[in-house]
């Protein structure tokens, strides 16, 4: 149960006075749904209203602060022509100006002869001061209503400044006094406030340096909920690796099998990942572990050897991907092996229905299917395996930590590995896969040559045009990526179907097109098409992204390269380089392209290397943006930035293992505190799991 201290935080927005259903609607769209969510969204910026200069010094261009005597209302002739109230002060005259303004209301507002306090920007036209729509007008008596200094919070269509700082005014007061969750001498050696008092402090901004995230409330705020995300994975990990697995030693007979089959040497990096996730299924803990390595570096090959272990010991594994594509490149690359190995492989996504579908799900219950490739079907109440031993996540960043318990508990107490070929951070490794153990391929596979890679702007694609005509009549194979399907209203790209018609009729052939809208059947065509060579040319969205594999493909070109995050753009990369043959990537940018942007290429120019990507796109990204916003493998966070605060999260992480070292049960009175902490930023399952455990 939620600690009934947080209740009035847990409340709806619509609790609030002054907020109806549209208002709702808007601060939903921008925080949250509760009060909670509007106390997490932080001031982006500050208007300083601090400035009260008499009118004959008021400097132009500056919001100023003044008090002035109305002397006379001179509304527009005609409709269209702006209302004007004429205010003085003892040193000078200065015109307010309304548009669509309404008479009795500013009659009303500005009363002849009487005095007001005006804040606003202050501007000089024909050598008369103005102010155009003052941003607050009040009587003397009333100068409290007017903040001299306001914090600015994101906004969007719809939704004005004043009612989002009043609804989170409104819930800030509705924050409890909350018991000290974090160490005392740490927070005395920091010089920390308490959890309520860094509250006040960052949404009451003076200064554009108070928005800064090291300020000393706002590390507060962030190693708060750094340390309540290192907690949750913690107790997650513990739920997940608790009780008592298997032990998986398997004969060695399948693997043998396999390695004879296949056509070339496992490098070191693989033997020494497939030695630690052989070392966990021997243990008798479960097995948690994520499996990094950059695009083709040879994970899927330690995956099924490492699958193979378990059906040895006459048990299931199952290999699940995000997209079908993926799981039926998958499914074509582990065929020849399972085949060589006699192990019995079939593959189930949201394609396989009716009779078909039905006796894959009959075969699996009965144990006739040794590995099952799949999508999130997998997850589907009427699978059941026979006895599930091991589970493979692959493409990890686009599942949450939800959706692998999900999967493990299809056959307990399954081992569980991970994989993903987006090179993670390190930072970022420890706030999304915290409860993991991590094994690492580095380095490229024997054979695999380095990628040239290339930027070019928009304006010499003739010449791109000319240099891919004579590859493409040497028999060359390229990829040509676009970054949408069709043209969309707001931003002109070169749509892939647009960009498909202009490429057949520049180079004379057949073009292929692949992209997300398309219906399966269509896409696998397409693809393999090109896979057979009858189409040199494939045009398409990032659906190529992951999973593609044609050895004989060796030109990628990818359009409006500027708009691509590094990481997406090293994936892309990651097509071409699988053959014998030297590969090239040119990435074609557009006007205008900021600096982040050509930072990026240059990144993608000067190395190959996914970890140092990986890096450089936390870097320049922030750690939001660099698996995706709201991919629910990655916590989103409110106030915290790994990024920016990587120390704290280090500290976060030790801190969280000293604790349930002491207090496993969080028992204790720092204990409670902290089971609130928990609940605070919404990591109720951990809680749920430790009580389970």
């Amino acid at each position: 149960m939620r600690p009934s201290i947080l209740f009035p935080l847990f409340a709806e927005i619509r609790t609030l006075s002054g907020v109806g259903p549209k208002l709702e609607k808007l601060i939903q769209k921008v925080a949250g749904p509760r009060l909670v969510d509007l106390v997490f969204d932080l001031p982006v910026g500050v208007v300083d209203r601090s400035y009260q200069p008499k009118l004959a010094a008021a400097e132009p261009g500056r919001i100023a602060t003044m008090a002035v005597t109305v002397l006379e209302h001179k509304p527009g002739r005609v409709k269209s022509q702006p209302y004007k109230v004429i205010v003085s002060d003892d040193t000078s005259m200065m015109e307010l100006v309304f548009f669509r303004a309404h008479a009795d209301y500013l009659t009303r507002q500005l009363p002849v002869g009487e005095k007001r306090v005006l804040s606003g920007r202050i501007e000089r036209f024909k050598d008369r001061l103005q102010m155009t729509h003052p941003d607050y007008i009040v009587a003397p008596e009333d100068i409290v209503s007017l903040p001299l200094h306001e914090p600015i919070y994101p906004l969007t269509e719809g939704l004005t400044a004043r009612p989002m700082a009043k609804a989170v005014r409104g819930a800030l007061e509705k924050v409890p006094m909350m018991p000290e969750w974090q160490d005392p001498a740490f927070v005395k050696q920091r010089k920390w406030d308490t959890f309520g008092a860094a509250l006040e402090i960052a949404h009451g901004p003076a200064h554009d340096s108070d928005l800064v995230p090291m300020t000393p409330a706002r590390q507060r705020l962030a190693y708060d909920e750094l340390l309540a995300n290192q907690l949750a994975l913690l107790l997650i990990r513990a739920n997940l690796r608790g009780g008592n697995g298997r032990v998986i030693s398997g004969t060695g007979k399948l693997k043998a099998k396999t390695i004879a089959a296949l056509p070339f040497t496992l490098t070191d990096q693989q033997l020494a990942a497939l030695a630690e996730i052989e070392q966990d299924m021997g243990s008798e803990k479960r097995m948690l572990r994520l499996l990094q390595g950059d695009v083709g570096s040879g994970k899927t090959i330690v995956a099924l050897l490492a699958m193979l272990k378990a059906v040895e010991d006459g048990l299931q594994a199952a290999l699940m991907a995000p997209t079908e594509l993926l799981v039926r490149q998958h499914l074509a690359s582990l065929e020849p092996y399972a085949a060589a190995a006699g192990v019995r492989l079939a593959c189930l996504t949201g394609r396989e229905k009716g009779a078909g579908r039905a006796e894959t799900l009959a075969r699996l219950a009965a144990g006739e299917i040794d590995i099952l490739v799949g999508t999130h079907a997998l997850f589907s109440e009427d699978v059941t395996f026979k006895n599930l031993g091991m589970a493979v996540v692959d493409e990890q960043h686009r599942f949450g930590v939800h959706q692998r318990m999900q999967l493990q508990s299809k056959g307990k107490p399954a081992d569980v590995l991970v994989m993903t070929a987006t090179p993670i951070p390190r930072t970022l490794a420890l706030t999304a896969y915290g409860d993991m153990d991590v094994s690492r391929i580095t380095g490229r596979p024997p054979g695999r040559k380095p990628v040239e890679t290339r930027v070019m702007g928009a304006d010499r694609m003739g010449d791109l045009i000319a240099h891919l005509r004579v590859a493409l009549d040497r028999g060359a194979r390229a990829y040509w990526v676009c970054p949408l399907v069709e043209e969309s209203e707001k931003i002109d790209l070169a749509a892939a179907e647009e960009r498909a018609v202009m490429l057949r009729q520049a180079l004379g052939l057949d073009v292929g097109l692949v992209h997300g809208k398309l219906k399966a059947a269509e896409r696998d065509a397409a693809m393999g098409a090109f896979k057979a060579g009858q189409t040199q040319l494939l045009v398409a969205t990032t659906v190529i992204e992951v999973g593609v594999d044609v050895p004989e493909a060796t030109i990628m070109v990818v359009e409006h390269a500027e708009r691509f995050g590094l990481a997406q753009l090293h994936q892309l990369r990651g097509r071409v380089g699988r053959g014998k043959d030297k590969s090239s990537c040119i990435l074609v940018w557009h006007q205008p392209i900021g600096q982040t942007a050509r930072a990026r290429l240059k990144t993608m120019r000067e190395t190959d290397d996914g970890f140092v990507i990986a890096e450089e796109d936390l870097r320049l990204r922030g750690p939001g943006e660099v698996l995706g916003r709201r991919q629910s493998g990655l916590l989103e966070f409110r106030m915290a930035d790994p990024a920016i605060h990587a120390e704290f999260l280090d500290i976060a992480h030790d801190d969280a293992r000293l604790i349930l070292a002491r207090d496993p049960g969080l028992k204790s009175s720092r204990g409670e505190a902290l089971r609130t902490l928990l609940y605070l930023f919404g990591r109720d399952d951990a809680v749920r799991y430790m009580r389970a455990g």
